[in-house]
């Protein structure tokens, strides 16, 4: 499938030919940043077994965390849409921030002023060095594509979101959508 050049915003679709990798299998990507330097990303649709309240006792909220990669798995890191709210945010594109002042996303949370459908934690993120996505894009182990969701990004559903990307893109695609996550298990 021929694919857009990856820029900071976009999406990054595992291709099913990355079966085994632990990390990204099925994964889509939010890229948040991408330059000559290197790209930083957050795996969207792979939610790990603990709330918000279980890393951070003091927040009494039960907002999922999800694994953002295979990179400082002891960070908590997040995407939210309400950069009004939050101090420091930097803007990924379309809506969509990364990080800012913790301390007040804690309140926000603590007031209720702030729900799940406006911020998305991590514990880690994806990375890539100079080249190493190229890299990684020439061997057919990623698709490029547009963040049509934009800020709403956040809210999507991440039980179906591969398998309605690879839905979106059709032909061979599609037959990878109903396919067991490991074709062993057929």
């Amino acid at each position: 499938m021929v694919t857009i050049k990856p820029k900071k915003g976009n999406l990054l679709i595992a291709e099913p030919a990355i079966i085994g990798d632990v990390s990204f299998n099925r994964s889509i990507v939010l890229l948040a940043d991408h330059s000559e330097e290197g790209s930083i990303g957050f795996i969207l649709n792979k939610p790990l077994d603990y709330t918000i309240n279980e890393l951070i006792p003091e927040i009494e909220a039960t907002f999922k965390v999800y694994n953002g990669g295979p990179v400082e798995q002891d960070n908590l890191y997040f995407i939210h849409k309400i950069p009004q709210l939050i101090p420091n945010s930097i803007e990924i594109s379309l809506g969509i921030y990364w990080g800012g002042d913790f301390n007040r996303v804690a309140e926000l949370i603590k007031e209720n002023t702030i729900n799940e459908n406006d911020i998305r934690f991590f514990l880690g993120y994806s990375g890539w060095d100079t080249n190493q996505l190229d890299s990684e894009l020439k061997s057919h182990s990623w698709v490029v594509s547009e963040n049509i969701y934009e800020k709403d990004i956040i809210e999507k559903d991440y039980e179906s979101f591969w398998k309605e990307k690879m839905l979106e893109f059709g032909g061979e695609y599609s037959i990878w959508s109903n396919a067991p996550e490991n074709p062993s298990y057929n």
